[in-house]
């Protein structure tokens, strides 16, 4: 049995344990949360290295991606450079692959006509497949990075501006401590409604799911959900707000999305500890028959 592990810094109240088979191997696919603990996480880094097939790397990411150019976030490089003998991944590398591909798939089959409708996105950066393929598109769409990053008052709506805000930015916000960056811990648990100018606004929200959850309003009827790592009790508080269909872009096991750092993991773990360029993800999924879990609530 092959194990991969997701360790995050968020909150260990989401954590979960399943098994899995794919391409004849059996998996167990562990969530583990040190509760924001920067602490916790190095000492449970260090104790996992070398005895599991492949680590996911949650609550942050490693990497964020614009125009083809890669910035790595300094707090990840530091929590991370314990791990010496198991590949460790936070999903950027499937971001490209896996998210670009699910829009292009709900697209083309008529499940979401994103051309025609009006899409809030809360963090391009950190889903560069997925904004690209939406804006190829063409429909209407906000960029909520300035607004769910760095709390800022500013929806984007024009592609070629969010590109320039976030080459000039990124360098700077790669450079941030972890606090200033993404909820962790207790944080993810509790939900401050803002933005909700841009929630109404939208058709579809799309994006990294403790971001859409952290500030969302209480009237979201109607809505379409994309994202990914969502638990049951998730999809009951979706459900209660109206939405009308939730769809993940990584399979549910038992209940339960799991995140592209653990989708990552699996594939690298196949590969037998070795990363893989984006085309090389992309077959994978191909031979998986991969596509997106579309859930009417």
């Amino acid at each position: 049995m092959k194990r991969v592990i997701s360790l995050s810094l968020g909150s260990s109240k989401r954590d979960k344990t399943v098994t899995a088979e794919f391409f004849g191997e059996t998996f167990e696919i562990s969530r583990q949360g040190v509760d924001g603990d920067e602490k916790k996480f190095v000492e449970r880094l260090a104790e996992l290295d070398g005895t599991v097939d492949a680590i996911g790397y949650g609550g942050m990411d490693r990497y964020l991606w614009s125009e083809g150019k890669r910035y790595e976030f300094a707090v990840s490089r530091k929590l991370l450079a314990g791990a010496k003998k198991t590949p460790v991944l936070d999903g950027s590398g499937l971001k490209n692959t896996l998210e670009r591909a699910a829009v292009e798939w709900l697209q083309a089959n008529n499940v979401v006509d994103f051309k025609n409708k009006k899409t809030l996105i809360v963090s391009a950066v950190d889903r560069f497949g997925m904004s690209e393929a939406l804006i190829a598109c063409g429909g209407q769409i906000c960029f909520g990075d300035l607004m769910f990053g760095l709390d800022l008052p500013v929806g984007i709506t024009n592609p070629k501006v969010f590109k320039v805000v976030a080459r000039t930015l990124l360098p700077i916000v790669v450079q941030m401590p972890l606090s200033m960056l993404y909820p962790t811990g207790d944080k993810q648990n509790h939900i401050v409604p803002k933005w909700g100018k841009w929630y109404a606004w939208a058709d579809v929200i799309a994006g990294d799911f403790l971001y859409i959850r952290r500030h969302m309003p209480d009237d979201l009827k109607g809505k379409t959900i994309l994202t990914n790592t969502t638990t049951e009790e998730n999809q009951k508080e979706l459900k209660e707000r109206g939405v009308k269909q939730l769809i993940t872009t990584t399979p549910i096991f038992d209940g339960r999305s799991f995140g592209t750092n653990v989708m990552e993991a699996m594939l690298v773990a196949i590969n037998g500890g070795k990363e893989m360029q984006s085309e090389e993800y992309l077959a994978m999924l191909q031979k998986l028959d991969w596509k997106p879990n579309v859930i009417t609530l």
